[in-house]
């Protein structure tokens, strides 16, 4: 048979229809595909710039009908809509210039214009990835460039300023829950001011000071750094070479009186910080760190409660040792002043949480007494009495004369603690009274004195009373103690309203005799004091 052969112009025209098929899928392909594109491109957009748009497009509209309209015929169609328009207007005017007002003043606050421009430029910048746009990387990277260029211009490293930048940096790592960090720069922000006083007292006891013996006013004393990375040495630095031309203008400025320099704003120069002031201030700032490395090192997500100890200790000792120093010697001129007791008795509270944590309340109670000593402000004086009345409920059975406490005691207690029941019997009395003294001091502070930790205060002692009446054998006094907590509880607003909840509800679990077969864990402290038994 013939074979079929097909015609050339109909193989021709198929061969066209083909290919405007391939043409039209794939126009059809690239149409798809810039819809998706688009498509996408609207969602980057997000709400703000749907609503943007949205915005513009009646703005112009309304413009548009505004121009057809006078304001006279405005009014007498839609008053209320006009009145309300020119007001919003208004408001919406007030609040751009506040909100820029905010902005100026804050980014050019003396925070930021003590510092060299360059500075001042990265430390907003880490400033505003940190606390405003969470970029970590980008924060970080300008905070390091920040302290790089204060290493450039060669500012103090031991000013407020410079210092003020790796806390501020530390803080910011501690709220983004990078607490190794926070805690690797505290560490040697505290281990250079360290070496600095060290330094410093070496160079005193040598007496190349000025005031001293071995001093030579001709030389400059200056900190720098030793052979050993991370020495600090108090060195006699010669000064430059003066030239023979200063001669004339010497002459002519003895021979008229010198005026006390002032800056360019007019205002006089503030005199220049001693080396004794200096020494003062950094070991201020020494203290301070070593409370807040404490709070990082028994933070739930490094818990290394012994290193924290260790800082507590510390600083503890090292404020104590510095206020018998010149309660002693006396006040050396240029020092400045101390710690304020209430910054001394929160050290002191520091140290006796930590000890309430290790259920060591024997070692807890004379710094909460010193604290209380301490303390002007009646709420926080409710809170310690509470805190004592928890160390007292469970202040551990020692030999008479073995507790720091004993030795408060008017009469002797080989005497009071004849036996075991009696000594459990005493603590528990001076538990019920510092209760009753704190919930009192609670009761009584009204006005502007009284915030939010004296409900605190009073709803712990309360439990405190409760929980003491129970270990007394007396559960009906102590389940009223329990319901009187739990309606104060229900009236409070603060953020640790459920530790409060949980510990009044385990107190009269405990009263109806359940939980008893439950594993005692260990004792944690709560807040206002109130540590579970």
């Amino acid at each position: 048979m013939p074979s079929k052969i097909d015609n050339p112009t109909t193989t021709r025209t198929r061969a066209g229809q083909g290919s405007n098929q391939q043409q039209w899928q794939g126009k059809d392909g690239e149409q798809e595909e810039g819809q998706e594109k688009q498509f996408k491109e609207q969602l980057k957009r997000g709400l703000w710039s749907t609503f943007w748009t949205l915005w513009k497009r009646d703005m112009k509209r309304g413009w548009e009908i505004t121009k057809k309209t006078t304001l006279r015929q405005t009014w007498k169609e839609e008053p209320i809509g006009l009145v309300i328009g020119v007001i919003g207007a208004t408001l919406s005017m007030c609040f751009l210039a506040f909100t820029f007002y905010q902005y100026f003043a804050y980014y050019n606050s003396p925070t930021f214009t003590v510092f060299p421009e360059d500075v001042a430029f990265a430390l907003r910048k880490a400033l505003y990835f940190g606390d405003f746009k969470r970029d970590t990387k980008r924060a970080l990277a300008y905070y390091k460039q920040a302290i790089e260029l204060c290493q450039e211009h060669k500012l103090d490293h031991f000013s407020d300023e410079v210092m003020g930048i790796k806390l501020k940096l530390a803080d910011w790592l501690e709220k983004i829950d990078n607490h190794r960090n926070a805690i690797h720069i505290l560490e040697n922000l505290l281990s250079d001011c360290q070496r600095w006083i060290v330094a410093f007292e070496k160079a005193e006891k040598e007496e190349i000071l000025p005031g001293q013996k071995n001093y030579k006013p001709q030389h400059a004393i200056k900190a720098v750094e030793g052979e050993t990375p991370g020495e600090v040495k108090m060195v006699v630095i010669p000064p430059p070479p003066v030239e023979e031309e200063g001669s004339n203008s010497e002459s002519d400025s003895t021979a008229q009186p010198q005026q006390p320099p002032t800056n360019p704003d007019s205002t006089p120069i503030q005199p220049k910080e001693t080396f004794r002031g200096k020494r003062t201030r950094l070991l201020m700032k020494s203290i301070s760190i070593a409370v807040k490395l404490a709070s990082l090192y028994s933070d739930e997500h490094v818990l290394e409660r012994e290193t924290a100890h260790e800082k507590l200790v510390w600083a503890v000792e090292t404020n104590l040792r510095e206020l018998a120093r010149r309660q002693k010697e006396g006040l050396k001129e240029g020092e400045g002043k101390w710690m304020t007791p209430e910054e001394i008795g929160g050290t002191l509270e520091s140290l006796a949480h930590d000890y309430q944590s290790q259920a060591q309340h024997h070692l807890a109670v004379p710094l909460l007494f010193q604290a209380l000593r301490m303390c002007d402000l009646p709420c926080h004086t409710a809170m310690l009495m509470s805190n004592i009345s928890t160390s007292f409920a469970e202040h551990p059975l020692l030999p008479p004369g073995d507790s720091p406490v004993d030795a408060l005691m008017e009469q002797d207690a080989s005497k009071i603690f004849a036996t075991a029941k009696q000594q459990r019997s005493a603590y528990l009395d001076a538990a019920e009274r510092w209760a009753q003294n704190a919930i009192a001091q609670a009761n009584r502070t009204k006005g502007e004195e009284r915030t939010e930790e004296c409900d605190q205060a009073c709803a712990a002692a309360v439990i405190n009373y409760g929980s003491i009446l129970a270990l007394q054998g007396k559960p009906e006094e102590a389940r009223r103690k329990f319901e009187q907590a739990r309606e104060m509880i229900r009236k409070m607003e603060v953020e640790d309203k459920g530790v409060y909840e949980r510990e009044v509800e385990e107190g009269l679990r405990k009263l109806n005799g359940e939980g008893e077969g439950e594993k005692k864990g260990k004792k944690r402290i709560m807040p206002g004091g109130v540590v579970p038994r």
